[in-house]
């Protein structure tokens, strides 16, 4: 019994030794895991002081750094954003607006606002673009002499309110300029493209309707020479059109009720005659044609 009682003791006493012996051990290995750590990260540390220090010291590694750097955190941006914001990020252009002909019709006079409306009603057209002819018109027309319904009828019947209209003969915009030939005013506004630029090709056509009139004498001879047909026996009707379309703006502006479908009279010219008892038969059975064969020829 007292073999087995020995040998029980000393192996307990073995066991505890073995215990201590790992503990003690471990707790070595861990001490020196938190040294090597610490070594380890005052290492680094140092190496990005250093590393800090020598791209501080040059500016091109510095700006290259930085764009890698910008690039990375865009791409991470880019890979968690939605698709459809994306393409709407590509495509924003907050000054987009300026480029827009457009004002608000409840800024504008009774009577200007009465016309704007109207206008837009008739030729079927958004009222904020339309609202800011109007306000054009009205600024022109003041400037140069001119009654700012005759500009208005004018563009509504050349081209019915379209900025991107052109004539067979090369007539643009809204007043249908001849571009080609009146190139020279729009030096002012950049070049030719600015004929499809609303309020360019407006200012550009007073001018060119103001030197018709000049010319003519009268309005309606200015008309018939803005169309071209100052040489011609008919213009075919494009006077009274433009004419009974500004009594109806007029009507308007002056707070009258008209219909937005309300009809253009056009008067007949009268024919130019020869000899007493022999009328001269018309230039043309096809006036219209005739003008744009007239205008072509301006070229």
């Amino acid at each position: 019994m007292s073999i087995i009682h020995e040998f029980s003791s000393t192996l307990q006493n073995w066991g505890r030794a073995s215990v201590r012996s790992t503990a003690v051990f471990l707790q070595d290995v861990g001490h020196g895991m938190l040294e090597v750590s610490h070594n380890t990260l005052a290492l680094l540390g140092l190496i990005a002081v250093a590393l800090v220090v020598f791209v501080a010291g040059h500016s091109e590694l510095r700006h290259t750094f930085e764009l890698q750097a910008l690039g990375w955190l865009q791409a991470r941006q880019v890979a968690r954003t939605d698709p459809a914001e994306q393409l709407a990020g590509e495509l924003k252009e907050p000054g987009a607006v300026a480029r827009a002909t457009a004002s608000d019709p409840n800024e504008l006079t009774r009577q200007q606002a009465a016309v704007a409306q109207w206008l837009a009603r008739r030729y079927r057209v958004a009222p904020e673009p339309v609202s800011r002819l109007v306000t054009e018109a009205w600024q022109v027309g003041a400037r140069v002499g001119l009654d700012p319904t005759l500009i208005l009828a004018i563009m509504a019947i050349e081209s019915s309110f379209n900025p991107f209209a052109q004539s067979a003969v090369g007539a643009q915009g809204l007043m249908q300029v001849m571009t080609r030939v009146h190139d020279d005013k729009y030096e002012a506004f950049g070049g030719n493209f600015a004929a499809f630029d609303p309020v360019a090709n407006l200012r550009v056509g007073v001018q060119v309707l103001k030197e018709c009139i000049a010319r003519a004498g009268s309005v309606e001879a200015g008309l018939r020479s803005y169309v071209g047909a100052a040489n011609l026996n008919d213009d075919g009707g494009y006077a009274s059109k433009v004419l009974s379309e500004q009594s109806h703006l007029l009507a308007v502006a002056g707070g009258k009720l008209v219909a937005v479908n309300a009809p253009n009279v056009i008067l007949s010219a009268p024919r130019a005659t020869g000899e007493i008892g022999d009328p001269t038969p018309p230039v043309s059975d096809q006036p219209e044609r005739k003008i744009d064969e007239h205008l072509a020829s301006l070229h």
